[in-house]
């Protein structure tokens, strides 16, 4: 019987050092682990949400769509079969035809080409730059650029 306590009294001693290991912590342990914990625990997700956000931003941002037409294109058709021209693009009337900006014949029937005035609506010969009814201005450059040769202004140098 007294063997009996002995191991009785063995297997509790080794239970209640199992306890105490988990109960009372190695502080010094713990304190040198806190560097590993604060990464994976705050660091970490926080990176991760700012690559997820960074990417849903860029997946879902608007992009423009833009497309620049140069060149002749045909006028849109209305439901009663007239064409639909848009306002400051000079356009014939005969062949339904759409210009570029500054166009002024029209290449199938050398007709002069009309312009409707952006601001009034109003129809006017598309060699005419200003609008006779509100007194619009529409006078649209080329979009070419002019490269200057290299060296010092006309005139001479720069003043010192």
């Amino acid at each position: 019987m007294n063997e009996l306590l002995a191991q009785l009294d063995a297997v509790w001693n080794q239970l209640l050092d199992i306890v105490s290991a988990l109960v009372i912590p190695d502080w010094g342990a713990l304190i040198a682990l806190l560097p590993v914990f604060l990464f994976v625990f705050v660091i970490g997700p926080a990176l991760t949400i700012a690559v997820l956000v960074w990417f849903v931003y860029v997946v879902r941002k608007p992009r423009p769509k833009v497309t620049i037409e140069e060149g002749v294109r045909r006028a849109g058709v209305n439901e009663d079969g007239s064409f639909e021209f848009p306002s400051g693009l000079p356009y014939c009337l005969r062949d339904g035809l759409v210009y570029a900006s500054g166009t002024t014949r029209c290449a199938d029937c050398r007709n002069g080409l009309t312009v409707s005035c952006p601001m009034c609506g109003l129809g006017r010969d598309a060699s005419i730059s200003t609008c006779g009814n509100c007194g619009l201005v529409l006078k649209v450059e080329s979009r070419t650029r002019v490269m200057r040769p290299a060296g010092p202004p006309p005139g001479g140098a720069a003043l010192a």
